[in-house]
């Protein structure tokens, strides 16, 4: 078979690795159910294709285990016998489509074509045929990833199967070094530049993979540097209503100018015992909120739990259902108390699994040095993670959703995680932070002494009116009043994103009073 021979002729140990385990998969299956009882969903992508030639090659080897004649048949003479259901979109690419047909003529597939939804054509085939089984390419990383295993019962309100995951641990290089080391066709929209290939409505080539800036040639798929961002083509498309469908757009806000005026949430977690105990003084929450505030972030909150699991579990399960952001920092490592990713992970309900790209990079930067179990700092919250890659970043920064966790321990490597983001941000609407207008600040002080402490009290409770009104007329703005001691002067403080609107509201106040009653202060509060 020469699927078998061209691995076993490789010099790639770890592909020999994967496709050993999944050959052990899919004859562990064909041991446990008959071939009449097993099936293989097939949708013309490169996973798809890869475990389609798995399994022909897994089917070839376990006829020869059990003693059946392979009569030394040549790849495209060898059958499979397996059932193959094909689910047809109207809006598959047509590419997709032919690749499929051209397949199942090429090795002679048994395909039952499907024309419903998944879920309804799977009941209406399980009623008609004995099947048990469906061996499907799912890998980790997929959005139908989360929580499954090699072999996974269906869903609750799903037919009765049992889910075989062959690829389970399979990675985007993975894929690609099984397809060009086998020799195999794939669809011709990966020569295109498509890494992830879903719905003609939301997919388009990977911008990462364009050719240069001046043209819309784009590398092959397999050139993509990066398979974490294999679904950055998966984006929307803006219609035209003179040209149709553009041909490349972002899936992150259309309308530039909108999303600049917005204003998103965030909260900051921090992780740590030895805050709660006095020991150290948390200076990254405060350089956090400001760099937040930096780029028209409003900050919800800020919160310091103790180094547990079930604490960071909680806390997180809060917070990401009430903002659009969570940044966390402290308890990331090898220690004990290093929780902040497994509480992360029971938030979602998801497992910790292992992350070879992360560990790769922890190899290169701490190599033997490493005190820890590293294959223990590489587990990552399974099929949420996404790692954040910059050239200056030395160790990706992962994110979950809308969570980003920060290796940081002092402000200097806070701050070159943060302009890390930024850039990153900058870069494309995609980003990890949508970038908005930053808050403008403005401060007006009482002109009473210190030393008037009755009067001082007199001007606040003259004041209270006023400002409730003012926050009434002015309810885009954040107006707040505080004192640096107890007698010194009232400090009142104006925050927005419209300069023109925080000095009209600033002038509205020093109208309600005598003049001079307010001006602004000698030595400003630093922000």
């Amino acid at each position: 078979m020469e699927i078998d021979k061209a691995i076993r002729e490789s010099d790639d140990r770890r592909l020999k690795t994967k496709y050993n385990n999944a050959i052990y998969v899919i004859q562990r299956a064909l041991a446990l159910y008959s071939i009449e009882e097993v099936a293989f969903s097939f949708n013309g992508g490169k996973d798809s294709t890869v475990l389609l030639h798995l399994l022909r090659a897994g089917y070839f080897l376990h006829k020869g285990e059990h003693g059946l004649p392979n009569g030394g048949l040549s790849d495209h003479d060898f059958k499979c016998p397996i059932r193959t259901i094909y689910f047809e979109s109207p809006s598959a690419f047509p590419e997709i489509n032919s690749f499929t047909y051209e397949i199942a003529s090429t090795y002679a597939l048994e395909m039952d074509i499907i024309r419903l939804d998944f879920k309804s054509g799977l009941e209406a085939l399980l009623k008609e045929k004995p099947i048990r089984a469906i061996f499907l390419g799912v890998r980790i990383g997929d959005p139908t990833a989360v929580g499954q295993e090699q072999f996974s019962p269906s869903s609750p309100g799903w037919p009765p199967f049992m889910r075989v995951n062959p690829i389970l641990d399979w990675s985007y290089r993975d894929v690609w070094a099984f397809l060009l080391t086998c020799n195999v066709r794939y669809c011709s929209l990966y020569d295109q530049g498509y890494t992830s290939i879903g719905s003609i409505y939301d997919t388009v080539p990977n911008a990462l993979l364009r050719a240069n800036k001046s043209t819309e040639k784009f590398k092959p798929a397999y050139q993509l540097p990066d398979g974490r961002l294999e679904r950055a083509g998966r984006v929307k498309k803006i219609y035209n209503s003179v040209s149709g469908y553009s041909d490349v757009v972002s899936n992150g806000p259309n309308n530039l100018k909108t999303c600049q005026s917005s204003t998103f949430t965030a909260s900051v977690l921090a992780v740590g015992d030895e805050i709660l105990f006095g020991n150290i003084e948390d200076q990254l929450g405060l350089a956090l909120c400001r760099k937040l505030s930096s780029v028209g972030w409003t900050v919800s909150k800020t919160v310091v739990i103790r180094n547990d699991i079930d604490s960071v579990a909680e806390e997180v399960e809060r917070l990401k259902a009430n903002n659009d952001m969570v940044f966390i920092y402290g308890g990331v490592g090898p220690l004990h108390s290093d929780v902040a990713i497994a509480g992360v992970a029971k938030a979602f309900g998801v497992c910790l699994a292992p992350d070879e790209a992360f560990e790769e990079y922890l190899r290169q930067c701490i190599g033997e040095k490493c005190t820890g179990d590293r294959t223990e700092m590489a587990q990552l919250p399974e099929g949420i993670t996404e790692l954040l890659l910059h050239e200056r970043l030395p160790v990706p920064l992962i994110k979950c959703h809308n969570i980003i966790i920060l290796s940081a321990t002092n402000s200097t490597e806070l701050g070159n995680q943060w302009d890390c983001l930024i850039e990153l941000s900058s870069s494309n609407y995609s980003g990890p932070l949508i970038l908005t207008d930053p808050f403008v600040s403005k401060q007006l002080e009482t002109s009473l002494s210190d030393a008037h402490s009755f009067l001082a009290h007199l001007m606040q409770l003259q004041i209270a009116l006023p400002l409730s009104q003012l926050r009434l007329r002015f309810p885009d703005l954040y107006i707040g009043c505080y004192r640096k001691s107890r007698y010194g002067p009232l400090l009142v403080t104006f925050e927005g994103k419209d300069p023109d609107r925080i000095e009209l509201a600033a002038n509205a106040l020093c109208k309600e009073f005598h003049p001079g009653a307010f001006c602004e202060p000698t030595t400003k509060d630093d922000f």
